[in-house]
């Protein structure tokens, strides 16, 4: 089924992708957070979590059409192997 492989590993490549910049956000933005409540020696919870949904939130809100592109071309490249796939072909 090379077929279905390939669209295995265009999914797992997208979910990548989208996943991974989001991750390195919210990691850079905690390590931001990090550094400054050790300078200032605050250790509140609050703090460390608002930054990060504030960073992520923004990443997606910037670049959440990329994401919904490539989704919806990887949702049209699987309902156009449908007939290839029951097939057998």
């Amino acid at each position: 089924m090379p077929g279905f492989d390939a669209l295995l590993r265009e999914a797992l490549v997208i979910a990548a992708l989208l996943s991974l910049p989001v991750l390195c956000v919210a990691a850079l933005a905690g390590t931001a957070v990090a550094v400054v409540q050790a300078a200032t020696q605050v250790q509140e919870q609050t703090l460390t979590m608002l930054p990060k949904v504030v960073a992520v939130g923004a990443f997606v809100v910037l670049f959440g059409a990329f994401g919904m592109q490539a989704c919806v071309r990887l949702f049209h490249d699987v309902i156009a192997a449908i007939p290839s796939l029951v097939a057998g072909g």
